[in-house]
Parts: structure tokens; C-alpha cells; sequence
């Protein structure tokens, strides 16, 4: 196994920073804000041709309440789970009493621990780490995470007491299985379905919009099969959002969007389908990602509210009618164990391998019982189709006048491969390609050869005269 390093420390001494240096990422999230890590993250690296995987986690203080106390108990975890702890300090801030206690606390969990000094940049060294040496830890190696200084010589420390791991283990050739991200607005219980489908508290959970800020990959095994499932923060109306982190967070929440192979948007039933719900799934679908609904906090809703929104669902979710719909409860796991089935089948939709053959025998099918318009008095011409890409499936259809296409027999030629196909999950997207005219531009060369033949012809007959 490859040895695990937690980074702890109090709020914005640089954790994240260290670990998007380290992971050679921009994973984590960096602002000038403090307690903008909550959840713990985990990430690979490799330096000194030596792999590792490293834990960022929230800022501590020692003074938590309510949502921080949580996110203390995520960094409390990482200590536990690691083999070694990057202890990070502020060397322009100087020691606090919030560094002492860490100090100790880490002390007594006898785990093996690197004192970083970080922000040593425009400062002496020798001078700024000195006062460090008062919290009785071994090295303290001065750094800057933001320009890699003296990072190497940190790692090289670290890494030396644990064996070195084949080059064919490389982190980049490791198989992730499905990614799954979980998408929704804010507080309709993403985090709780996370932790409900690990069966441990994974991320924090509490009663507060806005309680996750990164998205948060966890890789996990399910009978035999391999997932990652993507914790991502709530989005909320544009004209709602004030503050720069969430601005960053909703970024980050697309990306995932577009890393993912299938994407479970939660609707909280309470509140029924609004209209940040309908902008999420327009999202989803443009981007061509696999799409898996779960309508949450089913449970202890009456009968006439529960008929209320499946009637709601059915007239407003036409355009996402390739995506299976479940009503779950996150908290108590009524419903849950279902989604697996149905992101089984998207995800084998959207990937599956289409032959050339099939693909154009179902357009030829379909041209034959709805002929595409005609143009200027001229009928458009499809010929054959084959296969562009997977997740999402993209069809390539040749042809004459693709250009000149309405959307409506787009749409038409969509639903037809949908069916024909027996996609699950998916949307699909339909690219066209014009035959090349073999005699496109001759004419006029032509014309032009013949009138200087004229020419010349005349020339004679006028010298003949």
C-alpha cells in the first residue's frame, strides 16, 4: 500500500495550496478564507519518483461549534487514518496557542509527525522558524506552498521511512470504475445519500444550506465493483449567490458534472421541482452526462402531496424521459440499494460500443418511415451513420444538405435510435456531415476554359479575315 499523509492546521496556513502542489492539481480549493476546507479530501501524488496519497482537511481551532465541529471530527479522522501528519504553521503569524494544542493533541496520538513552516517567503528562514521548536516536534522544514520552496527536501524526509511501490501501480493507470457525482440545490441531502450508500460518515452533514464547498471524490468497492462517487456543493439561482467561495464551489460543481459518467440529481419532495432544478437537468443533459433522478425525503410525506408531485414530475420531466426515477429517503435508506441498477444501465448505455452496420440500418429505417424535408425544392439525402464517441453517445450522420436539418426531424432521428438502440440513461447527441460535391466549383473553371477557347478561335478567324 502507499503510505497516507494527513495535512493538518489551524484555518488558511495553506493546506490546500500544499495539496494541489503536491497532487500537481487545482483539486482543492484555495481562497484568502478561512475554514473553506470542510470536508476531508483525498488525492495522489508523486515526487521524487515515489508515490503517495495525501488527506487536505478543514482548518482546526479548537473553539468549534455546530457545522465547524463537524468538519473538526472529518480532520480528527484523517489523523487516524494516516501513516504520517504534515502539521502545518503559519511562520509570518508565528506560534498560537491553537498550534500548541494541536501540537499536543497530535502528540498523544503517537502518530509519526513533520512540522511544516510554511509562508516563508520575504523573511529569514533561520529566524521565522525558531519560536517552532518550542512545540517539541522533531524537523520543522520551512516552506512555501505556493512556489514549491522547499518542498522536495520535505518530501524527501517523509517519504524515506516507507518502501518504495512498483512503477506499474502508477496512479494514473488505476481504474476508478464508475464516477457518480451527486448534484442538487442546497440542503435537499446530498452529503446524507453519500454517507448512506458508504455506510459511514463520510462527509459533513448539517442542517445548513451551503455545508459542502469542494467537490469531494471517494473511491469505494461494492460487491466486487468499483465506484467513485463525487460529493459536489449545491447551486443555487445566480441572483442568490454572494459570496466568492460559492462562486468557486458551483464551478467546481460543473466540472464534476462533466468528470462524471452518470449523474444523480436529487429533488427534495418537500419542496416539489423548481426551477433551479429544471436549469440543473437542462445542465446535465447538454453536457451529454448519463442521468439517474432521485426525488428525496419521500418518507412522512401524506398520499395526496406524494400523487401532488408524480403528477408534477410526469408533466414537466418530457424532455428527460430517458432517465429512471426513484423516490428515496437518504436518511433512512428507504429506496437507495435501487439507484445501483439503474446506474448500471445508464453508464452500459452510454459507453456501449454501436457497429456501423446497425447504426445505419436504423437510420435507413428510419428515413423510410419519415422522409427528411425537402429544401428549395430539392430532398435532403441521408446516407449512413457510425459511431463519434461514447458517454454520451454521439451518432455522425453523412449526407447531402445536412446544414438545412430542422430540429424537429432532428429530434425525430434522436428518439428513433433511443428506442431502436434501447439506450437506458442516456441522451444521445446527433452530429452531421456533408458529402463532399466531387463537381463543387468546376463549373466555373469550366465556363472560363471554354471562353478563352472562344477567344482564341475568334483571334484566328480574324487573322484568317
Amino acid at each position: 500500500m502507499i503510505p497516507v499523509f494527513a495535512l493538518v492546521g489551524r484555518p488558511n496556513v495553506g493546506k490546500s495550496t500544499l495539496f494541489n502542489r503536491l497532487t500537481k492539481t487545482r483539486d482543492a480549493l484555495v481562497a484568502n478564507y478561512p475554514g473553506l476546507t470542510r470536508d476531508r479530501k483525498y488525492g495522489e501524488g508523486e515526487m521524487l519518483g515515489r508515490r503517495f496519497m495525501l488527506i487536505d482537511t478543514g482548518g482546526i481551532t479548537g473553539t468549534e461549534e455546530g457545522i465547524d465541529s463537524a468538519m473538526a471530527e472529518q480532520s480528527m479522522q484523517a489523523i487516524k487514518e494516516a501513516d504520517a501528519v504534515l502539521f502545518i504553521v503559519d511562520s509570518k503569524a508565528g506560534l498560537t496557542p491553537v498550534d500548541l494544542q494541536l501540537a499536543k493533541y497530535l502528540r498523544e496520538q503517537e502518530r509519526i509527525v513533520y512540522l511544516v513552516a510554511n509562508k516563508i517567503d520575504g523573511v529569514n528562514p533561520d529566524v521565522a522558524i525558531a519560536e517552532f521548536f518550542e512545540l517539541g516536534l522533531r524537523n520543522v522544514y520551512p516552506t512555501t506552498a505556493t512556489h514549491g520552496r522547499g518542498v522536495r527536501s520535505l518530501m524527501g524526509d517523509v517519504l524515506e521511512p516507507f518502501p518504495e511501490i512498483d512503477s506499474a501501480d502508477s496512479p494514473n493507470s488505476k481504474e476508478r470504475g464508475i464516477k457518480i457525482a451527486i448534484v442538487g440545490r442546497p440542503n435537499v441531502g446530498k452529503s446524507t445519500l453519500v454517507n448512506r450508500i458508504l455506510g459511514e460518515d463520510r462527509v459533513v452533514v448539517f442542517d445548513e444550506p451551503g455545508t459542502t464547498r469542494d467537490s469531494i471524490y471517494i473511491e469505494y468497492e461494492r460487491e466486487d465493483k468499483k465506484y467513485t462517487l463525487i460529493d459536489t456543493a449545491g447551486i443555487r439561482r445566480r441572483k442568490n449567490i454572494s459570496l466568492t467561495v460559492e462562486k468557486f464551489s458551483i464551478v467546481k460543481t460543473l466540472q464534476s458534472i462533466d468528470d462524471a459518467n452518470v449523474v444523480v440529481l436529487l429533488i427534495d419532495a418537500r419542496e416539489g421541482l423548481v426551477d433551479q432544478d429544471m436549469h440543473l437537468m437542462g445542465t446535465i443533459v447538454d453536457s451529454g452526462r448519463a442521468l439517474v433522478l432521485a426525488v428525496n425525503k419521500w418518507d412522512g410525506l401524506d398520499l395526496y402531496d406524494k400523487e401532488r408531485i408524480k403528477s408534477e414530475l410526469e408533466r414537466r420531466l418530457h424532455f428527460v424521459g430517458f432517465a429512471d426515477l426513484h423516490f428515496i429517503s437518504a436518511l433512512h435508506g428507504t429506496g437507495v440499494g435501487h439507484l445501483y441498477q439503474s446506474i448500471e444501465n445508464a453508464y452500459a448505455s452510454a459507453t456501449d460500443k454501436l457497429s456501423t452496420n446497425r447504426l445505419t440500418l436504423i437510420l435507413q429505417d428510419a428515413v423510410t418511415h419519415h422522409q427528411p424535408p425537402l429544401i428549395r425544392g430539392r430532398r435532403i439525402k441521408l446516407r449512413y451513420a457510425h459511431a463519434g464517441g461514447k458517454n454520451p453517445p454521439i451518432i455522425v450522420i453523412h449526407g447531402n444538405q445536412v446544414e438545412e436539418i430542422p430540429k424537429h426531424y432532428s429530434r425525430y432521428l434522436e428518439k428513433t435510435f433511443c428506442k431502436a438502440l434501447q439506450l437506458h440513461g442516456t441522451p444521445i447527441k446527433i452530429e452531421y456531415r456533408s458529402g463532399e460535391n466531387p463537381y463543387e466549383g468546376k463549373k466555373n473553371k469550366l465556363t472560363a476554359r471554354q471562353v478563352s477557347k472562344k477567344r482564341r478561335l475568334m483571334s484566328y478567324v480574324k487573322k484568317k479575315k
